[in-house]
């Protein structure tokens, strides 16, 4: 309890209530504007912290708060992730065992798209990311799957990445199949969870800048665009779907399978939010 009062004292619970109503009442397929929530997004944290500049928020709380990113800045001068990423390019340029390695797989041989993912497969009927495609890659060379959270498949992601930063996110939402996706990862960052009874949108709408015990939670808005992350917490990189378990578990609920349906829609509806902002991972975080 205490820590859902630490939470709410710099962002009101009706303020928290009037966010998640405005957010799911009344979503239907038909009704689904993903534009339209982008824009009100950015439009909330404009208005909340006028003086970021909306490119600014790549860099997650280290944008609102000034002696976090003191700290930050000078963690990027020698980076913790430099050797994850030099490792994600032996490994992304070794050859499997017949002889194709993962630039047969994807456009542009894998280099400088993270920014297209996830994206919705229709010929699969689901969501995509980008460590998927990765482990998809493997499967269809006969190559045995990655694990999900950590390790090489953290290492192979960050590299591309790295290869794309600066490029703009553009996740594409054109037919039915994937506006299903989106509203149901939208409705799974707005429904509260575990025993704590909270959202992601709780710490990361609402409760953004605002202290939860030691910690400030980042926004929303930009929250993807620097992942995989090394974080401190770890003491290695991992997934964005490796956090989302964190966070579950952080609220007493059960965390669900990464990769899974609905953590793929989830990281769907997020990456849509932050379209128009740049890939600037793989990132550091506490």
């Amino acid at each position: 309890m205490k820590i859902i009062k630490s939470l709410l004292a710099g962002a009101s619970i009706a303020l928290v209530a009037s966010i998640t109503q405005a957010a799911t009442s009344g979503n239907t397929l038909a009704s689904v504007d993903p534009e339209a929530d982008r824009l009100a997004l950015q439009s909330f944290f404009q208005k909340r912290f006028p003086q970021v500049p909306l490119d600014d928020y790549v860099n997650g709380i280290y944008s609102l708060d000034a002696g976090s990113r003191e700290q930050w800045e000078e963690i990027e001068e020698f980076p913790p992730y430099e050797f994850d990423v030099e490792e994600g390019e032996v490994l992304f340029n070794t050859p499997f065992a017949n002889g194709k390695s993962y630039a047969d797989c994807f456009a542009n041989e894998g280099v400088g798209i993270r920014q297209n993912f996830p994206r919705w497969d229709e010929s699969q009927g689901k969501v995509v990311t980008l460590e998927s495609a990765i482990n998809q890659c493997r499967e269809a060379n006969g190559e045995k799957k990655l694990g999900w959270k950590k390790g090489k498949i953290a290492q192979i992601s960050a590299y591309m990445a790295y290869t794309s930063r600066d490029n703009v996110f553009d996740v594409q939402i054109s037919n039915d199949g994937a506006k299903a996706a989106y509203l149901d990862g939208k409705q799974s960052f707005y429904t509260r969870r575990g025993q704590l009874n909270m959202s992601c949108a709780n710490c990361h709408v609402a409760g953004s800048n605002v202290l939860i015990r030691a910690d400030l939670p980042g926004p929303a808005l930009g929250h993807v665009t620097h992942f995989p992350v090394f974080r401190s917490k770890w003491g290695n990189l991992g997934t964005l779907q490796r956090r989302y378990a964190g966070c579950q578990s952080n609220v007493r609920g059960v965390s669900q399978k990464a990769q899974g349906e609905k953590l793929s829609n989830l990281e769907f509806f997020q990456t849509y939010m932050s379209n128009g902002l740049v890939v600037n991972g793989p990132g550091a975080r506490k």
